[in-house]
């Protein structure tokens, strides 16, 4: 088995945008594995722990086993309030949306993302002037919990289908 070639101290700014590019291309994975990498070397990076709790998070969808209490785990290490509470908002948030994904019932997505919009609440008290991000977060849940009560009530009845002429069936005669 192969260990990973630990990174050493220089090299942590340039990893830390590899990390940060990779989570643009959609590549959570080896974002995740290059935070993992950083935060080995240098565990007090809090940027680091950042980008390796986005990373996370961004798996929710595809992978629920262990991506949510491995992102909980890296916001223990996140120590400013604000960012603290912000991140827990996300982790909410987008574990929410990764039920919805997954189609796991309405009344669960909307608890989530009430603790997220809980969370941005108490983060627009602690965020520094002129930090417009727990207020945009606030208001993509709103409308997102509008969304979902929309589709809760939005029930279409079903159109009449022939399903013979479908699938080319002539209908037997008696």
């Amino acid at each position: 088995m192969s260990d990973p070639i630990p990174l050493t101290k220089d090299v942590v700014a340039k990893a830390l945008e590899r990390a940060e590019h990779y989570r643009l291309l959609n590549e959570p994975a080896q974002a995740e594995s290059i935070c993992r990498d950083i935060v080995a070397v240098d565990p007090a990076n809090e940027q680091a722990w950042v980008y390796l709790l986005l990373s996370l998070t961004d798996q929710f969808p595809e992978d629920m086993s262990h991506a949510y209490d491995e992102a909980n785990a890296a916001l223990e290490n996140i120590k400013d309030p604000y960012k603290n509470v912000y991140y827990q908002g996300i982790i909410y948030e987008r574990w929410g949306r990764a039920h919805w994904l997954q189609r796991r019932g309405i009344q669960a997505v909307q608890s989530w993302i009430n603790k997220a919009m809980q969370c941005y609440s108490k983060a627009r008290e602690l965020a520094p002037a002129g930090d417009p991000d727990p207020t945009l977060r606030w208001n993509t849940c709103a409308r997102l919990k509008k969304k979902l009560a929309k589709s809760a009530t939005d029930v279409r009845p079903m159109a009449k289908r022939d399903m013979g002429s479908e699938y080319d069936e002539v209908p037997q005669r008696r």
